[in-house]
């Protein structure tokens, strides 16, 4: 505005006040930026600042986490190896049951079948081993 009105004089700092005015317009554009992304919580009947899915676990759930993530993996070293192949295709490489029975050289029933009974002998040796594979 200054420089419009015809009000700025020479004095040497030119680079100083121009940075200045830079520096306050970036401030005045985050303080902007930040109240408009402000969400109220008054306008909805469900509290969204106490919803458990956006909070990050707590020590005691990431300990459980572990372990169950750790059972399992032991669970898996003894199933018999067609039945941990399909598993390990399926979950872990993310395969279809389609592409699973084409890399096997099996039909896709075959397949399924193969993941019911891993699932199966799963929860058979979970029971007999007293693990608890839930993470609620």
């Amino acid at each position: 505005m200054t420089i419009k009105q015809g009000r700025y004089t020479e004095t040497g700092k030119f680079k100083a006040w121009i940075t200045r005015i830079a520096h306050n317009l970036i401030i005045d554009n985050f303080r902007q930026e930040r109240s408009e992304n402000t969400v109220s919580n008054d306008e909805v009947e469900v509290d969204l600042f106490n919803n458990v899915k956006l909070c990050d676990g707590t020590i005691e759930d990431n300990m459980v986490r572990h372990q169950v993530l750790s059972d399992v993996k032991k669970l898996i070293k003894h199933l018999p190896d067609n039945q941990r192949e399909v598993l390990e295709m399926r979950y872990y490489q993310d395969l279809s049951f389609k592409e699973i029975a084409d890399l096997t050289g099996v039909s896709i029933n075959t397949a399924l079948g193969r993941m019911r009974y891993a699932i199966l002998n799963m929860r058979r040796l979970a029971e007999e081993n007293q693990m608890e594979l839930s993470l609620a």
